[in-house]
């Protein structure tokens, strides 16, 4: 259950693959330099052949695959060139930015594969968007939407046989941004590296599909106006660390954080936004510099707006969480999760509207095909279920 001013009833079915139309088509034939050079390290291993993984036993660690990508670029210029190569450990300088002063940010997206053999990818460029929106504010240079877009769609490629099975999970891709060039005082690091890497994972949570049990913090915030909580900075994520901890020994899923100066209206989780449903009404917390701009957030508010839901974004006080006739969270490593209430409205409440919100979202927006070549799919209003 949820601790806090008031209980928080059960609702949601689990996330499964999703990817939708998008600007995508706008990038379907581009290739960069780093591309081109992405293509001289091909995969070694056949079309069909799975990695050696037992499938039935993943969880959401880190399991190493064969290849990942790497481009750099100094201070003032922008991002060229870059390739991949295999997964390994890298050098950098004790001084180096993001070792001293936190200069780095990350992304992440997910490929799933289907039955009918394809890969799909959920959005990249949203991501690749939000990249760069993060690395204006960490006074760093960041690659361009095309070159984003590219370097994760041939991180997937070379890694295809370490996506799971239809149903087994996905790959999750790790796009990161770090300062690498040694700096002493404090200053932007003089260079950049931005590398890609990717490993199967399944649920986020350990309760699998089950109900999260979410403690509501009062002590411990999660971001503070005027800070970086509105991008996906390395920094954010630290500080939530002992939170999560205490909560998970009174165990609790996870943290609900609460906003820094009232310490009454509901921020997000650690890791995922959150959602609250009355009747025909979808909330969520607004975007107000505090609270990360999730590309599955999005997702579900436009998927709502279209179903008829009336959708409101706004300052949402803890003690609404009472009334709601479901609460869930979202976020690319988690999907869609149900967050749990107490045991009577758990068995009386089906999460179907949710349920429905997510399988919805079940939209292709970029495919490979078997011979390896890419191509996008044309932006259609009407969903489209891969």
């Amino acid at each position: 259950m949820v601790q806090g001013s008031s209980y928080i009833c059960s609702l949601v079915q689990s996330l499964r693959s999703a990817s939708f139309p998008s600007k995508l088509a706008n990038y379907s034939g581009y290739t960069s330099r780093a591309a081109s050079n992405s293509l001289r390290h091909p995969s070694t291993y056949s079309e069909d052949e799975y990695a050696d993984v037992d499938w039935d036993k993943l969880g959401f660690g880190l399991t190493p695959t064969d290849y990942m990508y790497v481009m750099r670029c100094s201070k003032d210029d922008n991002f060229k060139e870059g390739r991949l190569s295999r997964y390994a450990n890298i050098e950098i300088s004790p001084s180096a930015g993001v070792l001293n002063y936190g200069q780095g940010i990350y992304e992440g997206t997910k490929a799933n594969r289907t039955e009918d053999g394809r890969i799909l990818l959920f959005r990249p460029d949203q991501n690749a968007t939000r990249m760069m929106h993060g690395a204006e504010r960490m006074c760093m240079p960041s690659p361009s939407i095309q070159q984003f877009v590219d370097a994760v769609k041939e991180t997937v490629f070379a890694n295809k046989r370490w996506i799971p099975p239809p149903g087994k999970g996905s790959l999750y891709v790790r796009p990161l941004l770090v300062g690498t060039g040694p700096i002493l005082g404090l200053a932007p690091a003089p260079e950049y590296t931005f590398l890609v890497y990717a490993s199967p994972v399944r649920n986020y949570f350990k309760e699998g599909t089950a109900p999260l049990n979410l403690y509501i913090d009062e002590e411990f915030v999660r971001a503070s106006p005027g800070g970086a909580g509105g991008v996906k900075t390395i920094t954010n994520y630290a500080p939530v660390l002992k939170a999560i901890a205490r909560a998970k020994d009174r165990g609790f899923s996870d943290v609900l954080y609460l906003d820094a100066v009232n310490r009454k209206y509901l921020e997000e989780v650690s890791s995922c936004n959150i959602f609250i449903v009355k009747g025909n009404r979808i909330s969520t917390p607004a975007i107000s510099g505090t609270i990360l701009q999730g590309i599955t957030r999005k997702s579900i508010l436009e998927i709502a707006r279209d179903h008829g839901y009336q959708v409101e974004e706004r300052a949402i006080p803890v003690d609404d969480l009472g009334d709601a006739d479901e609460v869930f969270c979202t976020g690319t490593a988690v999907g869609v999760a149900p967050v749990e209430l107490n045991s009577k409205q758990r068995a009386a409440w089906s999460g179907k509207n949710c349920t429905q919100l997510w399988w919805d979202c079940k939209l292709v927006a970029l495919r490979i095909r078997k011979d390896g070549r890419w191509r996008s799919i044309k932006h259609s209003k009407d969903y489209i279920t891969s």
